[in-house]
């Protein structure tokens, strides 16, 4: 018999399990979501992504301001779900919530548990240079991310991989695993095994001021915080034109066996942090250790540009990077 189901689950990354779920043998009752909220340049009031797909597939959609509040709490308990599966919901749950599923809530946490509890796990599994993290579903209690767990699913990470990147992928494999999960609960061939207490690791929220690049760092490590705070909350260092927001650096491929010599990479100079060298190939930034060839970047109150569009306003090199 399928499971009778209420989703919790807010921005984009979540809709992938909310699709996979109503694509599933369970029948999903009802969406909780955070209010609508100033998104976008416009900065317009919106539904969330989820209340969005929710609507569509003609779902109730609760979104209560707090998640103790006594009505949302007494129409949970109206609608009566045997499992309430979470992705990204946002807000802490009171224990009055957590009691009223038979079978509780089912956690989708974007890592290899105890690795990276908190908010923004793939940012810091890409920060910390790990090579392997994935998913993993657990039965949510009241400390952080502790619950224990049900299933794992693993992914490598790429060289060029950025935060945006890494979720939507690992979003797609968690939300099979999500309904695998659900599926074993309901036959009874799934048992939430407790967390082991060494590995644990925390991953709160990035800010604008750990997205700032010090460019006294070396360059892999550089690296990493560039394409960890991409897309969210956007890597960025300052130049004379002010704020600079950035992509990630460009990669340049060793030639093949055979490739002419122009095709091999210009000789850049020792390059000290932050100092900057422009080529026709591109725009070179020096760093603790070598220079990195920039990507796209985005001065204040323009459009984003290859680094290269940008260098051409520069006077003496802009005075570097800082």
């Amino acid at each position: 018999m399928a499971l009778r189901l209420v989703f919790a689950g807010t921005p984009a990354v979540a809709v992938t399990s909310l699709q996979a779920l109503l694509a599933s043998r369970h029948t999903v009752a009802a969406v909780v979501t955070r209010p609508d909220a100033p998104a976008g340049r416009g900065r317009k009031v919106e539904p969330s992504p989820v209340a969005v797909v929710a609507r569509e597939a003609g779902l109730e959609v609760l979104a209560p301001a707090r998640p103790r509040e006594p009505e949302f709490l007494e129409r949970l308990a109206e609608i009566a779900p045997d499992c309430c599966p979470v992705t990204a919901y946002g807000a802490l749950l009171p224990q009055r919530a957590l009691d009223i599923p038979r079978f509780g809530w089912v956690n989708l946490h974007f890592s290899l548990l105890p690795a990276w509890r908190g908010a923004a796990p793939v940012q810091h599994a890409l920060l910390h240079g790990d090579d392997i993290t994935g998913a993993t579903t657990f039965r949510l209690v009241s400390e952080m991310d502790a619950g224990p767990v049900f299933g794992m699913v693993t992914d490598p990470v790429r060289p060029a991989d950025t935060a945006g990147d890494l979720l939507e992928r690992i979003a797609q494999s968690g939300a099979g695993l999500l309904v695998a999960t659900l599926d074993g609960i309901e036959d009874g061939t799934l048992e939430a095994r407790q967390q082991p207490a060494e590995g644990v690791s925390f991953a709160p929220k990035l800010t604008p001021a750990d997205a700032r690049v010090d460019w006294k760092l070396p360059a892999h490590l550089i690296d990493r915080v560039v394409r960890a705070c991409t897309p969210d909350p956007g890597a960025w260092t300052e130049s004379d034109g002010g704020r600079l927001k950035l992509w990630p650096f460009a990669r340049l491929q060793p030639p093949a066996e055979g490739d002419s010599a122009r095709l091999q990479p210009p000789a850049v100079p020792d390059l000290a942090p932050g100092e900057l060298h422009v080529t026709r190939g591109g725009v070179y930034a020096g760093t603790g250790s070598r220079p990195v060839l920039l990507g796209d970047v985005q001065p204040p109150g323009k459009r984003r540009m290859p680094a290269a569009d940008w260098a051409r306003g520069l006077r003496g090199g802009g005075g570097g990077l800082r």
